[in-house]
């Protein structure tokens, strides 16, 4: 098989998580922000991929498949850095919101194993399980919601005592909308999959029809 332009932006997004993860914990000035802004390359190359293969007629089923595969290994590989980086380096005071953060990534975990499995038992059988809008919906949001929340340290640690106004009022903003934002995202995440199983809870029944 031979990789196009929009399959390099997307396989661009697994080793770009890793990168971003290794930003987070680095303690030098400037890695924090790095790692927001490689986040939102990564956030917009989510929707550039897909423009550039409907405009170019390079729609592909490898695309397709890992389109979606990228975007939830980049989303839920940041959702774990954070609970570890929420842990580690702003534990203590935060502890409340360390477990509550932990929680929602779980929920967030059920789902798309649920989801994926769902997937996996309906094409051996023939079904295909489209993307739905509400799926693409709560990717949107969770993107959204996480670079929000990587905005908070890129703040705090880059950029406080640099610029002539208190920027920690600013970056407390940003992580609480952050949060919000990806607890609206857990509830599509939830939504989102229950509708899933509910639409295609037939493959999961002995002799279900193909197609």
């Amino acid at each position: 098989m031979k990789l196009n332009l929009p399959n390099i932006i997307t396989l661009s997004r697994i080793p770009l998580m890793f990168v971003i993860v290794w930003l987070m914990f680095c303690n030098w000035r400037g890695a924090a922000t790095a790692a927001f802004a490689l986040f939102v390359i990564a956030a917009i190359g989510d929707w550039l991929d897909g423009y550039l293969a409907r405009r170019q007629n390079l729609v592909t089923n490898f695309g397709k498949f890992m389109d979606a595969l990228t975007d939830k290994i980049l989303v839920i590989g940041t959702m774990v850095a954070l609970v570890a980086y929420f842990g580690i380096k702003q534990g203590g005071n935060r502890t409340a919101l360390v477990i509550f953060f932990l929680v929602l990534v779980l929920l967030t975990l059920c789902r798309e194993f649920l989801v994926s499995g769902m997937r996996m038992v309906a094409a051996s059988k023939g079904v295909v399980v489209a993307a739905e809008r509400s799926g693409k919906i709560k990717t949107i949001v969770q993107l959204v919601a996480v670079s929000f929340i990587l905005l908070e340290p890129a703040l705090e640690n880059d950029w406080a005592g640099t610029l002539p106004v208190h920027i920690s009022a600013y970056s407390d903003i940003m992580n609480l909308i952050g949060l919000a934002l990806f607890v609206v995202a857990t509830a599509l995440t939830v939504s989102s999959g229950a509708n899933y199983m509910l639409k295609y809870r037939r493959v999961f029944e002995e002799g279900a029809l193909k197609g």
